[in-house]
């Protein structure tokens, strides 16, 4: 009898520069990673979490959104992504999946962990050709000027015949 067993990736840090992100009032201008291409991963699922850390004496009582993008031909990206690690101001945040809401607190340099998730179930339970994470947040400061207290990271979901 032959049985199907997960086999989880190697963690895979995601390029997603999010040092001394400005903070938006109305929580729309973020940051977007660079994107996962499942293509040649063939993995049916992905879980995806990481780190970030508010900058000096943060507003009570905000947040940090993380979303998702995806694409369905590794060219074109939901909400006006581009598959790289750039600023992003969606087209429509309902074009986005969003994975969570983290709220803050006034305490300054506070590390925030997010995850794990699933990008499938993010996707109503298939991966895409292509995702990224969206970052956004209203803190009211930018936050930590230190690349080390941030991350997103990724590992992929397979099964094998055990």
């Amino acid at each position: 009898m032959t049985t199907a067993t997960p086999l989880l990736g190697t963690p895979t840090a995601l390029t997603l520069t999010l040092a001394s992100l400005a903070s938006d009032t109305n929580l729309v201008a973020g940051r977007a990673s660079t994107a996962v291409d499942n293509s040649s991963a063939d993995a049916i699922d992905f879980m995806v979490g990481g780190k970030v850390t508010t900058g000096t004496s943060p507003t009570a009582s905000r947040q940090i959104e993380i979303w998702l993008y995806g694409s369905y031909d590794g060219t074109s990206y939901s909400g006006g992504a581009t598959g790289s690690d750039a600023n992003l101001t969606p087209q429509a945040k309902t074009l986005l999946r969003l994975l969570t809401v983290i709220p803050t607190t006034s305490t300054s340099n506070q590390l925030y962990t997010w995850g794990p998730f699933s990008v499938a179930q993010a996707f109503g339970g298939i991966v895409p050709y292509e995702w990224g994470v969206y970052v956004v947040h209203n803190t009211g400061v930018a936050l930590n000027a230190t690349g080390g207290n941030h991350e997103a990271i990724y590992t992929s979901v397979k099964y094998e015949s055990a």
